[in-house]
Order: C-alpha cells, then sequence, then structure tokens
C-alpha cells in the first residue's frame, strides 16, 4: 500500500512540476517579433487558414468508425471457448454483417471518393 502512495505521490508531482514548467517557462523572454503572428519577418501575403474540404473529414469519420467497430471483433478467438458458442457466433457474423452493409452503402453513396 505504501509503494502505491508512494508512486502515485512521486507521479502528481513530477506532473505538476512538468506542467509548470511547460506553462511559465516561454513567458520569460516575450519580444514584439515572437508575440507576432509570423517569426519569420514577412508580412501574410494572403489568409493563412485554406479552407479543408469536407470528404476528408468524412473520409476521416468513417475510417475511425470502421476501425472500432473491427476493434470490437477482436476477442472473437476467446469467444470461442465460452458455454453459449452459438449466441457468440450469430452476434460476430451480425456485427461482420453490419460492417459489410455499412461498407457497401458508403461505397454506393460515393463517400469514398476524393474527388467530387
Amino acid at each position: 500500500m505504501i509503494n502505491l502512495l508512494l508512486a502515485l505521490l512521486t507521479n502528481t508531482t513530477l506532473a505538476s512540476l512538468l506542467v509548470l514548467i511547460a506553462f511559465w517557462l516561454p513567458q520569460l523572454n516575450v519580444y514584439a517579433e515572437k508575440t507576432s503572428p509570423y517569426e519569420c519577418g514577412f508580412d501574410p501575403m494572403g489568409s493563412a487558414r485554406l479552407p479543408f474540404s469536407m470528404k476528408f473529414f468524412l473520409i476521416a469519420i468513417t475510417f475511425l468508425l470502421f476501425d472500432l467497430e473491427i476493434a470490437l471483433l477482436l476477442p472473437l478467438p476467446w469467444a470461442t471457448q465460452t458455454n453459449h458458442l452459438y449466441t457468440m457466433l450469430i452476434m460476430a457474423l451480425l456485427l461482420i454483417s453490419l460492417l459489410a452493409i455499412s461498407l457497401a452503402y458508403e461505397w454506393t453513396q460515393k463517400g469514398l471518393e476524393w474527388t467530387e
């Protein structure tokens, strides 16, 4: 028990110290060039904010959804040792079918196309 408390105290102290150093250290030498939006010395010639295509975000969200759903299938080999094998197989096939139907729908709606 004492080792756990000592480890928690050490980790909390170290994390707090690093946060304080990271917060206060950059504020020690502040000058006009450093606080300007561009440190290179050139004036901006255009907008620094370029619009992203909405397709990029849609494909990223689609990837995250499929990635998370596939992560649900990872314990499947260990789940075969259960007493309810039939129920486990039905649920696994249902999840795989859902993934396949979702991918087919995304493909037919041209949600995976980069170009417009």
